[in-house]
């Protein structure tokens, strides 16, 4: 919102949004997963700068916006790890993000908020609002403060990355940790391959006790890291199954059907890990051969850089040792 409005008139628009809020009460938005992007080309946004205003216009998949040249006052309603890893300052986060143990000291004080809290978002007084272009309540976080949003899944998780650098007028920052993480992590791809085999594969399972998942290549839990950027191969029954869709359901008994060669168990200390006792889970290749690598969950469901990096130490561990 202009900072130069007049108190009365400020206090005018309040109150239309919050009425607006209000008849509005009943519009609940769906879960959001938290995971990031599937491979699509960049959106190709620029930025162009306003000395005199302190603003860039950011041209964004719905056309262009004007921005804060440095905001100081970010609601991140989606994309919020991305703004963290790029010290961005976070007065609102979704509730998916907060509760996320890899950014629990920077989001220390920072409020939780929906798009449906509109009262909410405008008690934190953002100066930049970042939200999908699923949300129901656009309109009206454009009326509190510039609002910026992204298809979720329509950029890669490089490409994102980099167009939030472009957002927060720190694009020569995001492209630089790109391309050192792109050639880290290949260099370590290659050290792996080396040591496993060209032709060895990976699988990334995930459970939350009910049901059992197998990943792709674009679904978090690091399948970016093993299959995009180091170069790994999945078996042939997962890149037939849940390459496609992102990811394929499972039952525990067909589990040994989509093992590789080693295992990425994406598992969560609050749900039931019974299976790991179970007869199917142990006669697994992999499994006996103690080629399985553990990673949290609720620190897993991310693309973004801190995301990113916390897993690819986990996996040079896994795989190479210490070596």
């Amino acid at each position: 919102m202009n900072k130069k409005l007049s108190a009365p008139i400020f206090l005018l628009l309040l109150m239309i949004i919050v009425t607006a809020c209000g008849s509005n009460s009943g519009n609940n938005a769906g879960n959001n997963s938290g995971n990031n992007a599937s491979p699509a080309p960049s959106s190709g946004a620029t930025t162009t700068a306003d000395g005199e205003s302190g603003t860039i216009t950011y041209q964004s998949e719905t056309g262009p916006v004007e921005v804060p040249a440095n905001p100081q006052r970010i609601v991140a309603l989606s994309n919020a790890p991305n703004v963290l890893s790029l010290d961005g300052t976070l007065v609102g986060v979704d509730q998916w993000t907060n509760m996320n143990p890899l950014f629990a000291e920077k989001l220390a004080g920072v409020e939780i908020v929906s798009e449906d809290d509109l009262e909410k978002i405008i008690e934190q007084k953002p100066d930049l609002i970042i939200g999908g272009t699923e949300m129901k309540n656009i309109e009206k976080l454009k009326q509190i403060a510039p609002t910026v949003v992204f298809t979720w899944g329509k950029l890669d998780y490089l490409a994102q990355q980099l167009e939030i650098g472009k957002l927060l007028n720190k694009e020569e920052e995001a492209q630089a940790w790109i391309d050192d993480f792109k050639q880290r992590a290949e260099a370590i791809g290659k050290e792996v391959k080396a040591k496993i085999g060209e032709n060895a594969t990976v699988s990334v399972f995930e459970t939350d006790a009910k049901t059992f998942y197998v990943f792709g290549n674009n679904w978090a839990r690091g399948t970016e890291i093993l299959y995009q950027a180091m170069g790994l191969s999945m078996p042939e029954k997962v890149k037939k199954d849940a390459q496609g869709p992102g990811y394929y359901t499972l039952s525990q008994e067909v589990l040994p059907e989509y093992a590789g060669d080693y295992i990425v168990l994406s598992k969560s200390s609050k749900n039931d890990n019974s299976f790991m006792k179970t007869e199917t889970w142990n006669n697994i290749p992999a499994v006996k051969n103690k080629q399985v690598i553990e990673i949290d969950t609720e620190s897993s469901t991310y693309s973004d850089p801190t995301t990113l990096e916390y897993l690819l130490n986990i996996y040079k561990q896994g795989f190479l040792g210490n070596d």
